[in-house]
């Protein structure tokens, strides 16, 4: 399959968890339901620790800002913050940080009759089909995403 035409890059602005100064926990107000509310909600009583959270494995876990489009529907946007962890292992559906001929990309790993893909989530793009040929590197599997709502 060829190449997607348009360039589709990420840049990594790497935030170190471990050099963080201050304090991530927040007060819990409670559960918000997607669906129908929740009786328990009221009772919620709890500090919410962001890098508790967001950072299972600290010596592995990198934070990148995407750039580019080519995940919007998979809800990752342009500007997104991508929490990435080294040290997983992917599984068939994971969305990777990947470095291929050069560059980083952000993608969703796929086999497909027997072939690794990278499948972008905008139908703008095409798959990326890693072979022996490809200089391919997988960075790490993303965990969380910071989205910016406003």
């Amino acid at each position: 399959m060829p190449r997607p035409a348009k360039k589709d890059n990420i840049t990594i602005r790497l935030l170190n968890p471990k050099k963080s100064s201050g304090n991530f926990s927040f007060p819990v107000e409670g559960f918000v339901a997607a669906g129908f509310p929740s009786p328990a909600g009221d009772y919620m009583d709890k500090e919410l620790d962001l890098k508790e959270l967001l950072v299972r494995n600290e010596s592995s876990t990198f934070f990148v800002q995407v750039c580019g489009n080519s995940m919007v529907d998979a809800g990752i946007n342009d500007g997104d913050i991508l929490v990435v962890d080294k040290s997983l292992d992917p599984r068939d559906d994971s969305i990777l940080v990947c470095f291929v001929d050069g560059e980083f990309t952000v993608k969703r790993v796929s086999k497909i009759d027997g072939a690794l893909y990278l499948i972008p989530a905008n139908p703008q793009f095409k798959p990326i089909k890693i072979d022996e040929s490809a200089d391919f590197r997988l960075w790490g599997v993303v965990t969380y995403m910071i989205h910016k709502f406003r």
